[in-house]
């Protein structure tokens, strides 16, 4: 029995080799569990370590409000989060090109060696026009790879990852070159797109960011010209100001202010603020079939790059190296005055579309203020001019009618006066009197004609030309002057005209020793000056150069020129010019 129960048939024919191979087996199963359990915890641990990769990077590109360095810290993030070398960041503008370029992973030198920066084609261009990721073992073995510019860094793995901003697709990120030579995979692609959705809020929030703080801008600047113009600040030092402003709103590197001249057909750079300023004012811009004209008589801001291929060329801003420019109307319809010009340098992101609504809001404003700044002094100016109207009114008709009574009185009681003295007296009083006469006329014409800063009138620079002989001629000429001088005398003429005058007063009081002068211009079908002195009259004899140069000036415009000796002594120098016929 005893055998019976030792011998079962478990154990029957067994052997010690068998009962050694079924002692290992349960061992080789534990080893196995135990090191798939241990590759699952390191998964686990590196995928952890890539999540808290990931919420670091989603909390670092979050806490700046900078959108230039946002998007740098966004590639950054990116290179470590998936271990490539190299990172990029291509912004795309509205019209579907790579804008902007930010690489990561490069030095100055590797940078200087590239040949030209990715233009949007090739494997860029395929993300522009088809916006989702995109994983390659090989970029040389796509079909739509053009391969690398002349100095670029070899590149072998890639993956593309497209950021959104609301249903916007703003750029794209770029990833090479993984460590050690692994490709890229379904991991990597996930956690950078984890990545651009975070870097797609993060710059939505910037872009918020800067709208506000543009709009924060553009109410103390209109608020800050208003006051300015109320303050009786002139229009120059306001545009000034009104280019200063707009550079810092739209963060640009040159402003510039074209105003309209000659019709429409002309603009002018008056005001120019930031880096080449002083290159670029008294630049014209034809706006005939332009876009500074299409944009001046449309009302409609413009964004361009005058750098980029084939862009419409801005001769206003040439030699600048200027790229991205923004071309805002100031002012629309009856109260349009020109043109703001912002420029940013070349490789500079371009202006945002709000930049450019907020900028024609504020020179929209500017522009208003501007011209009721003009119509309160053109007010201002009218009442000037009307108090002076009046005075020499009162003047003409009140003073110098008394006093000339007062004159022609004296005049008749001389002949009773009998003694020589007194008559001696009252003659000189008349002359006094007449001598008044003269330098209040003097003073209407002034009164009458001054009052506008911006145009001198040919009656103006008559004045000018006969106060300023007054001390060298040692009395104050009489002056006359008769029909529509400031309207029918040509620019031209008009020039020969003051020279001649000048000319004629300068040989009296060099040569005529004349205790009164008198000067007449009048304007009828031609040109009439003419100089009367009471003085030695022409020598006979002597150098005549200045009555030569006279007669040659009314030779050149077809008129003529003499100059006699008055019955009652003394010279009279008239000079005769034809007016054209529409004068």
């Amino acid at each position: 029995m005893a055998d019976d129960f030792s011998r079962s048939p478990a154990t029957e024919g067994s052997t010690p080799d068998t009962e050694r191979g079924r002692e290992l087996l349960p061992n080789t199963r534990l080893d196995d569990l135990l090191s798939e359990l241990q590759s699952r915890v390191t998964a686990a641990l590196r995928t952890r370590d890539r999540l808290h990769a990931l919420l670091n990077a989603v909390v670092l590109i979050g806490t700046g409000l900078d959108l230039e360095t946002m998007l740098r810290r966004i590639v950054e993030a990116a290179t470590t989060l998936v271990d490539a070398r190299y990172g990029a960041l291509g912004v795309i503008s509205a019209e579907g090109r790579l804008q902007q370029f930010l690489p990561v992973g490069l030095d100055e030198r590797e940078i200087s060696a590239i040949e030209h920066w990715p233009e949007g084609e090739g494997i860029l261009g395929l993300l522009i026009k088809e916006p989702q990721s995109l994983r390659l073992d090989d970029l040389a073995a796509h079909p739509e790879s053009r391969g690398f510019p002349h100095g670029h860094p070899p590149m072998r793995g890639f993956l593309g990852v497209p950021i959104r901003v609301r249903d916007e697709v703003f750029g794209n990120l770029y990833l090479t070159e993984k460590a050690g030579g692994a490709a890229f995979d379904e991991d990597d692609e996930a956690i950078v797109t984890a990545l651009a959705t975070a870097a797609g809020v993060a710059i939505e929030n910037a872009r918020l960011y800067d709208e506000t703080r543009c709009r924060e801008l553009w109410l103390d600047a209109s608020g800050e010209i208003t006051t300015r113009l109320l303050s009786g600040a002139a229009p120059e030092e306001v545009r000034h100001l009104i280019a200063e402003r707009a550079r810092q709103m739209a963060d640009a590197d040159l402003v510039a202010i074209a105003l309209a001249d000659h019709g429409e057909d002309r603009l002018t750079v008056r005001v120019a603020d930031g880096a080449q300023a002083r290159r670029v004012a008294g630049r014209t811009i034809d706006a005939r079939g332009s876009l500074p004209g299409r944009v001046f008589r449309g009302g409609e801001p413009a964004l361009t790059d005058v750098s980029e291929p084939g862009a419409e060329p801005a001769p206003a801003l040439a030699g600048t190296g200027i790229g991205p420019v923004l071309l805002v109307p100031l002012g629309l319809g009856h109260s349009g005055q020109g043109l703001l010009l912002l420029g940013r340098r070349a490789g500079r992101p371009a202006f945002a579309p709000s930049a450019a609504r907020a900028l024609q809001a504020f020179a929209g404003h500017a522009a208003v203020a501007l011209e009721l700044a003009e119509s309160r002094r053109d007010t201002e100016r009218l009442t000037v001019l009307e108090d002076r109207d009046r005075i020499a009114r009162e003047l003409h008709d009140i003073i110098i009618q008394r006093l000339f009574a007062v004159a022609m009185s004296l005049m008749s009681s001389v002949k009773r006066i009998d003694t020589e003295e007194p008559a001696r007296r009252v003659r000189q009083a008349v002359a006094d009197l007449d001598d008044t006469i003269r330098q209040i006329r003097s003073t209407i014409f002034a009164l009458q004609s001054a009052g506008d800063g911006e145009r001198l009138w040919l009656r103006n620079q008559i004045l000018e030309v006969v106060e300023s002989a007054k001390e060298p001629l040692g009395c104050s000429p009489g002056l006359r002057l008769d029909g529509p001088i400031d309207s029918a005398v040509p620019d031209e003429t008009a020039d020969h005209l003051l020279a001649v005058l000048q000319e004629a007063l300068s040989n009296v009081a060099r040569h005529a020793n004349a205790r009164r002068v008198d000067v007449r211009v009048v304007v009828d079908t031609d040109l009439l000056v003419e100089v009367e002195d009471d003085g030695s009259g022409i020598p006979e004899r002597g150098r005549r150069s200045g009555l030569r140069n006279l007669a040659e000036r009314a030779r050149r415009l077809g008129g003529g020129f003499e100059a006699v000796r008055r019955p009652a002594g003394g010279t009279r120098v008239t000079w005769r010019v034809p007016l054209p016929d529409d004068a």
